[in-house]
């Protein structure tokens, strides 16, 4: 080393290679772990794009909880997961941050094969206390000592399903399960909802612990005032802090209690530890923390820097100088104000996405109009129904992977009853960083089955307009499905004119090959055309899974030798199966390719990669046709077309 250079200091952080290392620190120095700890995540971060304002949030709780429980054979549950980046850095990742959200790279989410110490996958919400009392009780069954532990965020609280665990949970009172409440008053939108209200009473909640500690020391030399105030205390208690609502579930409250205060953290959760060894059933840890803690820019925006791109720390994140292409999601938030104002029964309604979704205009000009009904996308489907029934006309403003969620009240509440909903269906298709629990690949099969519904599948950003319009239009229920981040770039026309509801086009005359696209890959369709065949190959925009124009596919089945459908879906039960469908029904033979998302869960990467990965981009559409249907585009032997059967790319 240089003499004019002084030695390197070793950081804490460096030599915590696993839970077990940060457990031989003295107590003393987890506060400068916990600081180094934050600063390497938010330079990471920075590096890389990723959650941050609510990982900033869970530093302290972190280590706490991995200081205290024996990890990984006592088992943490994050709920949800996107909090999770201080818990891979404490297990071993921390080296391999910098592929974060990256193909190959690190998730974004706890993932049961990147690590043991990841116990449960949770990319969606709400799913926590379920999974760790499975857990739990999974470990009483065998015979084993182990703890298990949810972590669940205040917006996750609000779903039905975190309820539902709890009612469960609480008649097992011999089951070592503690359920930690993050209360950090923020979701991914604000927070809405009776049960947020319930839980603002923080400031209460402080000084009631407060005053109840000093009140103790006070009474304690006079015994019988001290019992008086007990039972003083349990009637009051419920009214000051929101203690009721969860013993009453039958867990043991404690709290709320500062979640960045680790002189306050680790004792409790000592505590509770002995509590569950003891056999005193489940326990509910309530901890207040602050999303962007650390990080003043992030305090102050916890929305904005809840994902952020790559940025600069000390200058924060900038506005680009070079105007954006319009996003699908921008489509969607225009038109939905603009039909607002031409139609006064439209209602806007999202579970707890107003950002994600577009609709923050929507809220500032029509706030009456508009409905968060929170992390609960089963209520927000029944909800929309309800409203329906009423003569208003309910738009549904829901992520692809999220109407899953909703499954049993789409197909009873809404279809059944032949409702007119739009649901907005953004994310669908692949979404890159945020991986295969997010990517929606299975709107097209699940919805396609389903009697009453329709599903249009707009090409680009103006036929994103038209056919919001379109199925804004219908008597019954309509999806419109569009993909994440900007399309082609085709400017949107200002009008809210439709278009013809199950119709498509053609948009090349070719020969040989006919091409029909769904969506957004009928770009990378056109230019693959172009080197099938002398004439190229024709290209069909579609524009609708359900109803399919079976006018224009017979008449592409009669002029040419072979079809191919291409989707960016599951490739099982999706469109393309739609069009052997109906060629089969109709009685016509002929050689059908379907391209599409392949049989497999797609992991987070860059999009065009991912599909070109699946052979999706126009270099891999040309190659699948000329390796199907010889390199002309026509067939090359009789023995290679096994007749109307349809052919999967796999």
């Amino acid at each position: 080393m240089p003499h004019n250079q002084p030695p390197r200091v070793i950081s804490l952080l460096e030599n915590i290679n696993s839970p077990t290392d940060m457990r031989k620190l003295p107590r003393a120095q987890l506060r400068a772990l916990a600081d180094e700890l934050r600063a390497y995540l938010l330079d990471s971060v920075s590096k890389t794009g990723g959650h941050l304002s609510s990982n900033l949030g869970t530093v302290e709780l972190t280590v706490a909880l991995h200081y205290v429980f024996n990890t990984p054979e006592d088992r943490l549950v994050w709920d949800v997961g996107h909090q999770t980046y201080p818990h891979k850095i404490l297990t071993g990742r921390r080296e391999r941050m910098h592929t974060l959200r990256q193909f190959d790279g690190l998730s974004g989410f706890p993932r049961r094969t990147e690590s043991a110490y990841d116990t449960f996958g949770t990319a969606h919400s709400s799913t926590s206390i379920s999974a760790a009392l499975g857990m739990a009780l999974a470990a009483k069954q065998k015979g084993e000592t182990r703890h298990a532990v949810a972590i669940i965020g205040d917006g996750a609280m609000s779903a039905g399903m975190a309820f539902e665990a709890m009612n469960n949970a609480g008649v097992h009172d011999d089951c070592r399960l503690l359920v930690v409440l993050n209360d950090n008053d923020m979701s991914i939108s604000p927070p809405v909802g009776a049960l947020n209200r319930y839980l603002a009473q923080l400031m209460s909640g402080r000084f009631y612990a407060s005053a109840r500690s000093v009140g103790k020391q006070v009474l304690s030399v006079a015994p019988p005032l001290l019992e008086l105030a007990k039972r003083l205390e349990a009637h009051a208690k419920g009214m000051i802090v929101p203690a009721t609502l969860f013993e009453n579930f039958g867990f043991n409250y404690i709290g709320p209690i500062d979640g960045h205060d680790l002189e306050s953290l680790i004792p409790t959760l000592e505590n509770i530890r002995q509590l569950m060894l003891n056999g005193s059933g489940p326990q509910f840890l309530h901890v207040v923390t602050k999303k962007g803690q650390g990080y003043k820019l992030a305090e102050v925006d916890p929305i904005a820097y809840h994902g952020p791109g790559k940025f600069d720390p000390a200058m924060g994140l900038q506005k680009s100088t070079t105007p954006a292409k319009q996003t699908f999601t921008q489509v969607f938030g225009n038109w939905l104000c603009d039909m607002a104002e031409h139609d006064k029964r439209l209602v806007g309604i999202t579970p707890a996405m107003r950002e994600g979704s577009g609709m923050v205009e929507f809220h500032k000009r029509f706030p009456s109009r508009y409905h968060d009904v929170g992390i609960a996308e089963q209520h927000a489907v029944t909800f929309a129904a309800g409203m329906a029934c009423e003569g208003l006309k309910p738009v549904v403003a829901i992520y692809s992977t999220f109407l899953q969620r909703g499954y049993d009240q789409l197909i009873h509440d809404v279809a059944l009853q032949n409702l007119p909903v739009v649901f907005a269906l953004d994310r669908a298709g692949l979404v890159g960083a945020d991986g295969a629990t997010h990517a929606g690949a299975y709107d097209i099969p699940y919805l396609r089955c389903i009697p009453n519904m329709s599903i249009a599948c707009p090409a680009d950003e103006n036929e994103c307009r038209k056919l919001l319009s379109s199925a804004f239009e219908q008597n019954h229920p309509v999806a419109v499905r569009y993909p994440r981040g900007a399309g082609a770039g085709v400017a949107t026309e200002p009008d809210l004119a439709g278009l013809p509801f199950g119709k498509g086009e053609v948009r090349r005359e070719g020969a040989g090959v006919a091409i029909l696209a769904f969506g957004t890959l009928l770009y990378p369709a056109l230019q693959a055309a172009e080197k099938i065949g002398e004439a190229g190959a024709t290209v069909v925009n579609m524009r609708w899974a359900k109803p399919l124009d079976v006018q224009l596919l017979l008449q592409m089945a009669a002029t040419h030798d072979a079809l191919v459908t291409l989707e960016e879906g599951a490739i099982m039960g999706g469109a393309g199966s739609a069009v052997s469908e109906a060629l089969q029904a109709a009685g016509v033979v002929k050689p059908v390719l379907h391209l599409g998302l392949k049989d497999e869960f797609i992991e987070h990467g860059e999009p065009a990669y991912l599909l070109a990965l699946q052979g999706l981009d126009a270099a891999g559409i040309a190659a699948a046709v000329a390796a199907r249907f010889g390199v002309f585009g026509v067939p090359a032997a009789a023995d290679n077309l096994p007749g109307a059967a349809p052919q999967s790319l796999a």
